[in-house]
Parts: C-alpha cells; sequence; structure tokens
C-alpha cells in the first residue's frame, strides 16, 4: 500500500511551510513515529514524523515551499524492511557521490610558468603596495612581472592588503529568519516607535536572591532568577499603566484586563517568543518554573506555534549576551517591548555619598500611536521601583510567603 504524507497544519493562519530538511533520503527505510523532514513555518520549525514505516519516496526538495496539505512523501508500507547496516549518513553519502577535481595537465601548468611571476624587486615593490603578483600584466618575456611594472601598478579598490583569506558563501534564509525579518521592518515602518530609558539598582534582588535562593531552589526545584522579579514587576506596572498593554486594530484599540508575557529565548533555529499566559495569576515559583519549562522547549526544538501565540508584552534579555544598552523593537502586534541588560558595579550617589552598586540599565520602547510619553515614563518608573523595593512592591512585605517558602 502507498500512503501519501501530507503537510499537516501547523498552526491556525499558516497556509503554507518550507521543507528545511531532509533527514532521511529517498528510497529508505522509515519507521513509523521516526522523524523525516525538519519544516519551517513563519512561526516555527517543527519535526515531520513519519505516519507508518515503509520505504520512502520523497516528493519535495530542500527548500522548497509547499501548502498545507499538499503531499510531500510516499510511504510503501508493504515493503520489508531491508537486512543489514543502516544506511551512511546524509554527509558522508554527499561526499561519496561528490567527484574528485581533475589534476591539472603538465603542460598547462608549463604554459602558464612565467604569467604574474615577479621579480625579487618587483615581488617586493609589490607586497609593499599590497598587490598580487597575478593582478599586474607583466611585460617581460612570458609575461614576467618587471620591476617597471610593479613601479607602475596602481592598487585596485578590492585588492586585499593583508593577503587574508576572502572566501564567501550563500545559504537561504529560513522560512522563520525571513518572516522575523519582515516583522521587525514591519514594525520600525508601521509603528512611531520611541525608546525611554532608566537604570535600576539591583541591590535588593541581589540581597534576596542571595539569602533564599538555595532554599528556594531545594523546595521547588528551579532557581530564584532575575525573570519572576521582572515579570511581576512589569504585570504590576501595566496595571498601573493598561495603556501599555493595549493594541491598535484598525482605528480601534484593543485593552486587555490580564497579562500575557512574551519572552525573547533564543533557540537552536533564531529567536523564538513563547508565552506566559496570565502572568497576573503566577507566584514567583509559577513565574520561574514556566520561564524554564519554556526555554527548554525553545532550545530543544518542541515548542508549539500556540506557545507563541498571543502575548500581550515582550520582556527581551540582551544582557544574557553582554549587552550594556540597546533599543529593543516592538514585537508585533504589540505596544511595547522592555529590555534588561547586563549588571555592571557602578558608582551612583546614594544619601549623600557615592558608593558602588550593581546598576543595571533598561530600556521600554512603546508604540507611541497609542502610548504617550508620561505613560511610558511612568510605567518605567513603576519598574524601577518595585525592582528597587522588591519587599514591599512585590512581595507584600512577607517575603516567605511570596516565595512560597
Amino acid at each position: 500500500m502507498i500512503l501519501e504524507m501530507k503537510v499537516p497544519s501547523p498552526g491556525e493562519s499558516i497556509t503554507e511551510v518550507e521543507i528545511a530538511e531532509w533527514l532521511v533520503q529517498d528510497g529508505d527505510y522509515v519507521e513509523k513515529d521516526q522523524a523525516i523532514a525538519e519544516v519551517d513555518s513563519d512561526k516555527a520549525t517543527l519535526e515531520l514524523p513519519a505516519e507508518e514505516s515503509g520505504i520512502i519516496t520523497l516528493k519535495a526538495e530542500e527548500g522548497d515551499a509547499v501548502a498545507v496539505g499538499a503531499v510531500v512523501c510516499l510511504i510503501d508500507t508493504s515493503a520489508a524492511k531491508p537486512e543489514g547496516s543502516a544506511d551512511a549518513p546524509k554527509e558522508e553519502k554527499k561526499e561519496a557521490a561528490a567527484p574528485k577535481a581533475a589534476a591539472p595537465k603538465p603542460a598547462e601548468a608549463a604554459k602558464t610558468y612565467a604569467t604574474g611571476t615577479a621579480s625579487p624587486a618587483a615581488k617586493k615593490i609589490l607586497s609593499e603596495k599590497g598587490v598580487e603578483a597575478s593582478a599586474v600584466s607583466g611585460t617581460g618575456k612570458d609575461g614576467r612581472v618587471t620591476k617597471d611594472d610593479a613601479v607602475n601598478a596602481v592598487p585596485s579598490m578590492g585588492t586585499p592588503t593583508t593577503g587574508g583569506n576572502r572566501g564567501e558563501s550563500r545559504s537561504k534564509l529560513s522560512m522563520l529568519r525571513r518572516k522575523v525579518a519582515e516583522r521587525l521592518v514591519s514594525a520600525k515602518n508601521e509603528t512611531a516607535m520611541l525608546t525611554t530609558f532608566n537604570e535600576v539598582d539591583m541591590s535588593p534582588i541581589f540581597a534576596l536572591r542571595n539569602q533564599y535562593k538555595e532554599a528556594f531552589k531545594a523546595k521547588h526545584g528551579v532557581g530564584l532568577g532575575f525573570m519572576s522579579f521582572f515579570t511581576k514587576a512589569v504585570v504590576r506596572a501595566l496595571e498601573m499603566y493598561p495603556s501599555v498593554n493595549a493594541m491598535i486594530d484598525g482605528k480601534e484599540m484593543i485593552s486587555y484586563d490580564f497579562a500575557d508575557i512574551s519572552i525573547a529565548v533564543s533557540g537552536p533555529k533564531g529567536l523564538m517568543v513563547p508565552v506566559i499566559r496570565n502572568a497576573e495569576n503566577l507566584s514567583f515559583r509559577g513565574v520561574e518554573a514556566e520561564v524554564k519549562r519554556l526555554a527548554i522547549r525553545a532550545r530543544e526544538g518542541e515548542i508549539t506555534v500556540d506557545e507563541m501565540t498571543g502575548g500581550t508584552f515582550t520582556i527581551t534579555n540582551g544582557g544574557v549576551f553582554g549587552s550594556m544598552l540597546s533599543t529593543p523593537i516592538i514585537n508585533p502586534p504589540q505596544s511595547a517591548i522592555l529590555g534588561m541588560h547586563n549588571i555592571v558595579e557602578r558608582p551612583i550617589a546614594k544619601n549623600g555619598e557615592v558608593v558602588i552598586a550593581p546598576i543595571m540599565y533598561v530600556a521600554l520602547s512603546y508604540d507611541h500611536r497609542i502610548i504617550d510619553g508620561k505613560e511610558s515614563v511612568g510605567f518605567l518608573v513603576a519598574v524601577k521601583e518595585a525592582l528597587e523595593n522588591p519587599e514591599e512592591l512585590l512581595m507584600n512585605n512577607d517575603v516567605n510567603k511570596a516565595l512560597e517558602m
């Protein structure tokens, strides 16, 4: 029996996918549920499992865009599993199939021996100019480059001066990366995006983490990181400034009475933005557990489209890569995004004295069409206040209860 395998729908509104990579070759025997391909949609990269066991016939090439519901391969389910060793890996087969380059003929090598060869004096002059001898037309015997040729040689704009490698390669962008690029350009072009900045003294959070992180991890199985503090601070600020938790849809503004917080995570296929649903209802332990779960799924390529759809506000942490300050781009159709950065000990003024404290710069990019300057600045100040006074503003002066200790 010949089974036609069709492209399943990876999510609502997705009409086509791209074959990113075939994990098997035409004519291979595949087992049921074996991953046979990776497919890119405009939201995620997903694995395509074999629906039955049998001999596979591929009907699409890598890089092809195929519609949802289209046939991408055939599986002969009546074929018996071949005996013997497994097929060689795809890369090895490609190498084995590649023909060896033919060696140059002796006559050809002798024919061009003098062409482009510089005399010792010419070679020194060309080296000082950063010009390759092969780029100069020699006037000497059999095309030999003379001293006069070297003196008259003019370096071109594209001539390398270091003698280093200048190779280049091309690779097709994945559908996910192309969609991310389109969304970023769209966000820049279609929103009135501005960014406001502030700084946060992280000393109080450092003190809390140092005191409770070991007990917190022992009891809950997750670490007490910075993300739970920032998420809780953002939820509080969104309640104070609801326009930051709103979106524009045509001529209407959509406001939300919940906070679905998108968190930017670096995955193997690029930036993923899974969503923490109803973050306003989660405890510190709940936020940390959800962040860990989503980050693992994103990095292992198991994240689903549904888990990355529908956030109302985004938090991105460039600090994990060492960024001091940045202007994050809004994640449309959202209206604002908070950028976290690295924490560096800096001198600041406290009670009239200069002290050293762990400082983080934070940035809020927002759509000025829907969020006024007063609201954007007030929102970021509210985040700063909560992070600098977490016991009172985020924990209601009861740390043990807030951390469920």
